[in-house]
């Protein structure tokens, strides 16, 4: 059939102003509506993800706790601009990498920005874990915004590590909120640290091998 304009095109039945596309097949007018289009939510996409593996943070000799990143370079952005969060805004974050810890020696793991603890793992005690992979999965939703005081951030996830005993896993489940120092009226950069109890010596370590960051609503 040759090109028509739409004024040209054979009737259609039923149509209710719904339809976004016609199409002539066979002498046949068809259309498509707006429940046939697939849309990507655009409050759904990722954020930053990782592109190798970050420096290792080990223990000390000294008998004092250590810390370090646990990030390297990667592709995407860790900032959020002042007044760039919105109430409800929830992001989803997975880190994976390689741990050496001895018995009930501890680790925690900070989502930070500047010295502003977003996210607590809490101190955890450990089993024995030779150069075994670990998974930390957490999501973390604003609460309120506004100043130090008025802003919340709340946070859940779990750790889950592959220990030497039986080749088993053992998994943490954590939550914390911070309603006193976090401010969405500033500038948050992401920084994520791994902190080593003072009982780890210097042959004990963690570092990550893979970080995304997506934001989930």
């Amino acid at each position: 059939m040759p090109n028509l304009p739409i004024s040209a095109l054979p009737a259609a039945t039923a149509l209710d102003g719904s339809e976004l596309f016609a199409a002539v097949q066979s002498g046949v007018t068809t259309y498509t509506t707006g429940n046939s289009i697939i849309y990507i939510p655009t409050n759904n996409y990722g954020l930053f993800s990782q592109t190798g593996s970050s420096v290792p943070v080990y223990g000390s000799a000294a008998s004092v706790a250590t810390s370090g990143s646990l990030l390297d370079g990667g592709v995407g952005t860790l900032s959020v601009p002042a007044n760039g969060f919105r109430k409800g805004d929830t992001f989803n974050a997975r880190l994976s990498g390689k741990v050496n810890i001895a018995n009930n020696h501890t680790l925690e793991i900070h989502f930070k920005s500047d010295s502003v603890n977003l996210v607590d793992t809490g101190v955890i005690t450990m089993a024995t874990s030779t150069n075994k992979n670990w998974i930390l999965d957490i999501t973390f939703v604003i609460r309120e915004i506004g100043g130090a005081g008025t802003a919340a951030i709340f946070s859940s996830g779990d750790l889950t590590v592959r220990v030497d005993a039986s080749n088993a896993v053992v998994t943490e489940v954590f939550s914390s909120v911070n309603n006193t120092t976090f401010d969405t009226t500033i500038n948050n950069t992401l920084y994520i640290e791994g902190i080593l109890g003072a009982a780890c010596i210097a042959s004990e370590n963690i570092y990550s091998e893979m970080f995304t960051l997506n934001k989930i609503y």
